[in-house]
């Protein structure tokens, strides 16, 4: 069996750490109150500890997704910060800083001026998410001259930047003062930016491991005698959630293994990065399917509080692999098949 599991043996995560991060629910604020904490148990994004930080990411998300999405973009905010050094001694996280990662699409929607003193100032908008309103900083990919991308650290407290915490959060720039972070384009050939995908992959995973346990637990109550008691869907259900996990959980154990064993060399493509992503968000969907089908059949599965718990976890990973554009990410692998990436078929 993989030995990528969210529990049991080997935990990364302290025991009383755990207890604070379960307390913290659906509060931004009180999870990005852990950021040291979980910072010093899991580490960074780096060569070597690329296994020990998804486990912890996978615990994470078994135990509070809302908290590990506010936290996970954090610690990779702090990978990029440390990684940048390299070129800028200048660039660093300020003690007690909280932040967030905004690359996705902003770099088509905010633009970067550079000033007559040599400084940038960035005007536009990027969505971002719940927890936008308890960030100090963020990271924010922005159009330079021509159809260079730069990326850059601003100060969401600053003059110019509006921060507006509603709908899914989002934040919008007017000539607001920012720093840049590495050299045009660096940010996405960077060793380990395809790394943070499948970081991302593995907080879902654990999070529909964490779901898979709830009817795990509640096939589990009746006794070995009154087993036939138990319904085959039921138990055709929990098998689908194993079979996908354990695909899931596979893939992000040997991409990991990969980069650990073969250092900044075994940084992967960014196709192999979207194809672990694609096999765990599918992974994540049965899960929620077979779920969802066993426990809400069951009458009476659980006191009012387990029923919330499930709920809330429910929602917060359906909205997490809302993220996931399976669509355009699996167009890539398939192009990226027929440049040479490595395939089980063998390739042209």
């Amino acid at each position: 069996m993989t030995s990528f599991t969210p529990s049991g043996a080997g935990r990364v995560l302290p025991t009383a750490l755990r207890s604070r991060i379960l307390r913290a629910g659906d509060d931004a604020e009180r999870a990005l109150a852990l950021a040291d904490d979980v910072r010093r148990a899991v580490g960074l994004q780096s060569p070597g500890n690329t296994r020990r930080m998804w486990r912890g990411l996978a615990e994470l998300g078994a135990l509070n997704l809302t908290a590990a999405r506010c936290l996970g973009p954090h610690l990779e905010a702090l990978a990029i910060l440390q990684q940048a050094r390299e070129f800028d001694l200048v660039v660093f996280a300020p003690a007690g800083s909280t932040w967030g990662v905004f690359t996705d699409d902003s770099a088509a929607q905010v633009h970067a001026e550079r000033t007559p003193t040599g400084g940038w100032l960035l005007t536009g908008g990027v969505s971002g998410s719940a927890a936008v309103g308890s960030l100090s900083h963020a990271l924010v990919s922005a159009r330079t001259d021509g159809a260079a991308h730069s990326l850059f650290s601003v100060r969401l407290h600053d003059d110019g930047v509006t921060v507006d915490a509603r709908d899914g959060g989002s934040v919008r720039f007017l000539r607001a003062h920012a720093h840049v972070v590495g050299a045009q384009d660096w940010y996405t050939s960077r060793p380990g930016h395809a790394l943070a995908a499948a970081g991302e992959a593995a907080m879902w995973w654990g999070a529909a491991c964490g779901l898979a346990q709830k009817l795990h637990l509640r096939l589990a109550r009746p006794t070995p005698d009154a087993m036939n008691a138990v319904n085959r869907t039921d138990l055709w259900d929990l098998g689908r959630c194993d079979t996908a996990l354990f695909a899931g959980g596979a893939v992000l154990e040997r991409l990991a293994g990969v980069v650990d064993r073969e250092g900044a060399t075994g940084a992967p493509e960014w196709a192999e990065a979207l194809r672990v992503r694609g096999i765990v968000h599918d992974a994540c969907e049965t899960t929620l399917s077979c779920v969802l089908r066993s426990l809400d059949a069951a009458p009476g599965s659980g006191p009012d509080g387990d029923d919330d718990a499930r709920a809330r976890q429910v929602r917060n990973l359906r909205d997490a692999l809302r993220t996931h554009r399976p669509r355009e990410d699996l167009v890539t692998v398939g192009a990226s098949a027929l440049q040479g990436l490595p395939t089980v078929w063998g390739g042209r």
